[in-house]
């Protein structure tokens, strides 16, 4: 491995092809109670707003969002709009048009995580092409959704290269066993309180659920300092669809 920020070489000696970087965010969002005590005339007034800002921005120079609820599952979020944008400030835009709807005046951010997307500096053995993949992600393909902010104990950074690159051999392996499940990692290092911001996908809550109880077992798993709150959001291919659970 070369140094951090070096320009890695294939073995023809020609520089990899370099992705844009991806921004993200992951936007939770709660209802004020007050809301449901309007009309339905209000509601549905209220939602169509809300979706009309989120249609504007999709695919806005080049934005991506995805819809999921969390009505019933926590109490805390109701819902999550998973962002990723070429530039924050697209973020900051649209969420100011969406809170001045006729819904958005009665939500509250809850959470949201700033993170962007690069390669990572461990190898996947199993599969060395690995890495490309989690420069530039493409999500939205599964039923569930699982985030969580994640920070590593300072001891981890003190342990060699190969040390750790040791443990993440065996964290890989785990994960390799778990083909349904697909992990999005990105980094928040000094933008943010938390060091990443990992998001599964997958069609079978249990597959991760088991993966996560495996992964506890590992090495690597010692030097864990935080990795709450999880979230499990159910998605919806229209945000109407996912504002209808409101």
């Amino acid at each position: 491995m070369g140094r951090p920020g070096a320009a890695s070489e294939n073995k023809g000696g020609e520089q990899r092809k370099k992705l844009p970087t991806q921004f993200v965010n992951f936007l939770f969002l709660k209802v004020d109670p007050a809301w449901r005590r309007l009309s339905r005339e209000e509601q549905e007034e209220g939602k169509r707003e809300f979706a009309s800002v989120v249609e504007e921005y999709q695919g806005k120079n080049g934005m991506m969002i995805n819809s999921y609820s969390m009505v019933g599952i926590r109490s805390d979020a109701d819902l999550l709009l998973w962002r990723i944008a070429k530039n924050v400030e697209d973020f900051q835009e649209m969420s100011h048009k969406l809170l001045h709807t006729g819904l958005g005046k009665y939500m509250e951010i809850t959470y949201s995580y700033l993170s962007f997307t690069k390669r990572s500096m461990y190898v996947d053995k199993m599969d060395p092409e690995h890495q490309n993949p989690r420069v530039y992600i493409i999500p939205g393909m599964k039923k569930y959704l699982f985030v969580y902010p994640f920070i590593k104990t300072r001891d981890w950074y003190q342990l060699s290269y190969p040390a750790r690159q040791g443990m993440m051999d065996e964290h890989i392996q785990v994960g390799s066993k778990y083909p349904s499940v697909k992990l999005n990692t990105t980094y928040s290092f000094g933008i943010d309180d938390q060091e990443f911001v990992v998001a599964f996908e997958t069609d079978e809550i249990t597959d991760f659920s088991v993966l996560v109880q495996e992964l506890r077992e590992t090495e690597a798993s010692r030097y864990t300092q935080r990795d709450v709150p999880m979230f499990t959001c159910i998605r919806h291919e229209q945000v109407s669809d996912a504002l209808n659970t409101l």
